[in-house]
């Protein structure tokens, strides 16, 4: 279930109503003053508007009226009309504006919201202790706190009853009270371990008891009822709980949607590996029968893992040692192994035991014969006389059987772990204790098929009800009766009538079911139902198929009777009610766990008073009993009530189903209990509180009435116009009949403030001017007297540093020359400091600036130089670091290039600039016949090049391919020349910026045509590429003029070189080729 959360009616509420045009607003809301706490002092609740400042407080209940049309009303009781449509609308703008808390008088009822809300932090618990009820919003704190602070003034019991329907919130706001005080209450080391116990009693049977059902994840399946101790200091000393009709039978059968208990998951998900495999047991819930019947074993809002932690912590804290710890768990383990034992029939129809694995595990777990147990399961020990005979089962009946020893071991196992519980929260002291009890039981329930469990479940909140309407009335008539005010009746429904249907001896349903349970002969739940036939066929509020008209019989099964409540109707379906009101377990098993060797098992199953050879009482008997005891325990002490809604059956945050809310509130009562608040006067007050609000109303009583408050109340209400039958006047209390009289009297207060604020304004600022100014006056005086001073004596006191220092400085710059001595040392250390210091705003940025630095003085020089060395390495450092392996190989190609062109030809130092890259031409871009010709070869750069033919230097565009071993020239589909560089004896190019280049070829080889001429833009990188290669860097030549070539063998031209405007390539009259290029920039 979603947790609560926090709020004030101030903070989340619409702002106040704009006041009518005044100078000023002004609000100031009066309160009681509050019951002393030990720990804190007097809480005011007052808000002050000025123009220039806010002090903001909380709203009290008469403050709350203005803002009631936007947030409604905190208190049903001073709804204008007590109709239900009334009730749910006030309770809607409440919830819309996630104020989930509103009274009844002092009952308080609380929306579940579904969601988070920061309420409950101990800021808030620190605002609500001591305070007046009505003093703060409502809240469950309020309730808590004045339930704690009535028991310590009065010295008397008290309990608070938290009821509604599963998913309402019940369990949750039980933790928010023992919170509030294990927060609030004087403490102690000794009281802090009881508190402990007390909060972490709740994980544990929260494990134990509560379960997963449709209508809420965490739903408990018992009655709880804890009573808190506290001495005569308000100290919780101790602690007792009381459990009632734990649901054993979710043991062994889950509807659909449901889970088992949760400690069985638990156990099963966060239990440790080594204490599994001691348990015989698997981290897979679909292995056990018992954990899989709802169909939904793993449930993501419930982290099983997280709980199995905390519960364990738990049980350390409330003193339940190791070997009890193993005993326990083992018994869940057991429990988990009987649901897998499963029956076959023989041929004569008797039930065989067929898991003998299973069987095992429950012998080995419980400490008993498993040969015994087998025969406990598929047989039953019958007396006769002194002799002992043995009945076998049918399968119907070991089922039964086993489930009863599951249900039977499970239940007594529950009540041992409260009563260990119980021991450790034990007060030893004998003294008197007061006591507040909580009483978190299972709310009204409708289901569609509604069982046993509902029976008695309705049962109990039938009297509980009606002890309800009994306190409520008593508490209003003493009120009454205190304030000499005429009690008037109070008509309401008494539902005493319903009661006694369910439990008037041998008349009532349950004395007609446990005569059912014990008659001799076929009795079954259709005979049981035959006989409440017989004996109430007449009463009004029972009715059955055959009892029923022909409207209402279609609405009913055969085997249903319905119930009408004082909530409405409720059908229960008969199947069931007999084997669950008689929950016997058979004698020869519990012989058999009498004698087992878990610690647990035996001393439950010992106090079984298995000597006796009476029936045990049946499961209902039990219940009427324990209800009656409780009612006997709540009559004595002094009720408080909390009345939980669902806000919506899906869970989900800001959604109010009326239709729901509306069942709701009719089941719970709240009607009645608003009628029965109602019936005579909806609002009192004492004297002096309303006095104390409402006096600005009256200039008799204002600002101050001398007399007594009863007196001043008198004259108050006569000055505002109350009719006699509007109002009574009490010894202590003023009594207002009529909600409308308030919200006037309400009204008219807010109006009257505003006035009073202009009034107490003018003349609070003005006193406050005045004796500010004369503040100021002196204030500045003094201030300037004191400000002269300090300052005249710091100045003569900087001027004379500053005659020192100077004097210092003059001294060290004429002797700076000097040695070092005491003149000048100073000043020598000043040099070297504004150096540094101004070297390091100056340093180099690259290691080529080399002009940069500073010229030092003379006593830093030989500093200054180590400095430099040191500064240039660096940068040579961390610029070498920052060289890739392709910027390496880029310079060492370029240091190549230098070595051959620097300084010889003109365009070398435009190209220093431009990267090599590893080739100019793509492999997709050479035909695949030429890269099949030269596929032994490794291509290491291409090169797109023009050609110059020897023959007239015709220019023809080729590629350059350098290999491994060769120099191809290649003209699309061919290789027009391959040039081995071992026939390779120079190249030449001229010193001017073209890129014309000459391979001188030798003409040893018969193949070769003569030297090679050609054009190629990237020459550097064409050359450099080649040098590397063919490792001919001492051939490559740069030449001035021409350079003389072999066409043929035996036959010379030349290749001439000049300048020119533009360049240009063609073959001269002397029938070489020249080439005109541009000249050079000159940087």
């Amino acid at each position: 279930m979603a947790p609560f959360q926090r709020f004030s009616d101030q903070t989340n509420a619409a702002p106040l109503p704009p006041p009518p045009p005044s100078p000023s607003p002004f609000l100031c809301t009066a309160n009681p003053s509050p019951t002393p706490h030990p720990k804190i002092g007097q809480i005011s609740s007052i808000v002050f508007r000025l123009p220039s400042v806010k002090f903001t407080g909380q709203l009290d209940m008469e403050g709350a009226l203005t803002a009631r049309g936007r947030v409604g009303i905190q208190d049903f009781v001073l709804l204008d009309e007590t109709t239900e449509e009334a009730f749910l609308s006030n309770l809607k703008k409440r919830f819309n504006k996630d104020l989930i808390y509103t009274y009844i008088g002092t009952l308080l009822v609380s929306v579940n919201p579904y969601k988070e809300l920061d309420m409950y932090n101990s800021k808030q618990m620190d605002l609500y202790m001591g305070v007046n009820f009505f003093e703060l919003p409502p809240h469950i704190y309020a309730l808590a706190d004045n339930a704690y602070h009535t028991m310590l003034t009065e010295f008397n019991n008290h309990f608070i009853l938290i009821s509604g329907e599963s998913g309402a919130g019940k369990t949750e706001a039980s933790k928010k009270i023992l919170q509030y005080y294990a927060v609030s209450c004087p403490s102690t080391a000794l009281l802090n371990t009881v508190r402990d116990k007390m909060l972490m009693s709740n994980p544990v049977l929260e494990a134990f008891g509560n379960a997963k059902t449709l209508k809420n994840d965490n739903s408990s399946r018992f009655g709880k009822y804890m009573d808190i101790q506290f001495d005569s200091e308000g100290e919780a000393v101790g602690g007792h709980i009381l459990n009632y009709l734990l649901e054993k039978s979710r043991v062994v059968h889950q509807n659909h949607g449901e889970r088992n208990f949760h400690i069985f998951y638990q156990l099963v998900q966060g239990g440790e590996d080594d204490l599994l495999h001691q348990l015989g047991l698997e981290r897979d819930c679909q292995h056990y029968k018992y954990l899989t019947q709802g169909e939904c074993a793993i449930v993501s809002s419930i982290n099983d893992k997280n709980e199995w932690k905390t519960v364990k912590n738990a049980l350390q804290v409330i003193s339940i040692d190791e070997i009890d710890t193993n005993h326990l768990f083992g018994i869940v383990a057991s429990v988990l192994h009987l649901g897998n034992i499963e029956f076959d029939p023989d041929s004569k129809g008797r039930a065989l035991l067929t898991n003998k694995a299973a069987l095992r595990w429950v012998s080995n777990l419980l400490g008993v014969d498993a040969h015994t147990l087998q025969e406990g399961l598929t047989s039953r020990k019958i007396e006769a006389y002194k002799d002992q005979v043995l009945s076998p089962f049918s399968i119907d009946h070991a089922i039964y059987a086993r489930d009863a020893l599951a249900k039977a071991m499970y239940g007594q196992t529950f009540t041992w772990l409260v009563n260990r519980i119980n021991e450790s929260m034990e007060n030893k002291d004998s003294t008197r204790k007061t006591v507040i009890g909580l009483l978190d039981i299972y709310g009204f329930e409708v289901f569609y098929v509604n069982s046993f469990e509902q029976f008695c479940i309705n049962y109990c909140n039938e009297k509980l009800q009606q002890l309800f309407i009994q306190l409520t009335l008593k508490s209003e008539q003493e009120e009454y009766e205190a304030e000499d005010i005429e009690w008037e009746p109070v008509q309401f429904f008494n539902n005493k009538i319903i009661c006694d249907l369910v439990e008037e001896k041998h008349r009532g349903i349950i004395s007609i079911l446990d005569e059912e349970c014990l008659r001799p002969g076929e009795a079954t739940d259709l005979t049981f139902l035959d006989r409440l036939e017989d004996k109430m066929g007449n009463h009004p509020h029972f009715v059955t198929h055959k009892l029923a008209d022909k409207v209402t019989r279609k609405t009913l099964e055969r085997g249903d009777f319905r119930l009408l409540h004082y909530a409405g109707e409720v059908t229960y379906c008969v199947v069931g009610f007999l084997d669950k009101n008689n929950d016997l377990l058979y004698r020869n098993i519990k012989d058999l766990m009498c004698q087992s060797k878990n610690a647990i098992v035996r001393e439950c199953f010992s106090t079984m008073a298995l000597d006796s050879r009476r029936r045990p009482e049946t499961v209902a008997t039990q219940f009427k009993s324990s209800l009656l005891k409780l009612t006997e325990i709540l009559m004595a002490k002094e009720a408080w009530y909390i009345r939980c809604l669902k806000s919506n059956e899906s869970k989900q945050p800001g959604q109010f189903d009326e239709a729901l809310i509306r069942h709701q509130v009719k089941y719970l009562g709240l009607m009645e209990h608003l009628r029965v608040r109602r019936a005579g006067f909806a609002y009192r007050r004492k004297y002096e509180v309303f006095l104390k609000r409402y006096k600005p109303l009256c200039p008799a009583t204002w600002p101050h009435w001398r007399g007594m408050p009863a007196d001043g109340v008198e004259v108050l209400i006569q000055h505002l116009g109350y009719l006699p039958n509007e109002y009574k006047m009490g010894r202590t209390k003023i009594f207002i009949r009529h909600p409308r009289t308030l919200y006037a009297t309400e009204d008219a207060y807010e109006r009257c403030k505003h006035e009073l604020a202009t009034r107490l304004q003018a003349k609070y600022r003005g006193y406050r001017a005045k004796g500010e100014f004369r503040k100021q006056k002196e204030a500045a005086t003094k201030i300037e007297t004191c400000w002269r001073g300090v300052q005249a004596r710091k100045e003569r006191e900087k001027r004379a540093w500053a005659v020192k220092v100077i004097k210092k400085f003059i001294k060290g710059y004429m002797t700076r020359g000097e040695a070092k001595n005491t003149d000048n040392s100073e000043y020598l250390v000043f040099v070297r400091q504004s150096y540094l210091n101004r070297l390091k705003l100056n340093l180099p940025k690259t290691v080529l600036d080399k002009t940069t630095w500073l010229t030092p003085p003379a006593v830093v020089k030989e500093a200054s130089e180590t400095l430099r060395t040191l500064h240039y390495r660096l940068m040579v450092r961390k610029y070498v670091r920052g060289i890739t392996p392709q910027k390496k190989a880029q310079i060492q190609m370029k240091l190549v290039t230098s070595s051959l062109f620097k300084g010889k030809k003109d365009g070398y130092p435009q190209s220093v600039a431009l990267p090599f890259l590893d080739t100019r031409i793509s492999e997709q871009d050479i035909n695949p016949k030429v890269l099949q010709l030269i596929r032994n070869e490794r291509i290491k750069y291409t090169v797109p090049v023009v050609k110059y033919h020897r023959n007239g230097f015709k220019p023809k565009p080729r590629q350059l391919i350098l290999t491994q071993t060769a120099a191809y020239v290649v003209d699309e589909a061919k290789v027009t020349q391959r040039v081995v560089y071992s026939f390779l004896k120079g190249i030449s190019v001229s010193n001017l910026t073209d890129g014309t280049v000459v391979f001188h070829i030798t003409c040893e080889d018969p193949k070769q045509k003569g030297d090679l001429v050609m054009q190629c833009d990237h020459l550097f990188e064409c050359l450099t590429k080649l040098a590397v290669i063919a490792n001919k860097q001492d051939v490559v030549t740069v030449v001035q003029g021409s350079i003389k070539i072999e066409t043929q063998p035996g036959r010379e031209s030349a290749v001439d070189f000049s300048t020119g405007p533009e360049p240009m390539v063609y073959k001269a009259k002397n029938g070489h080729l020249m080439v005109v290029t541009t000249r050079a920039r000159v940087r």
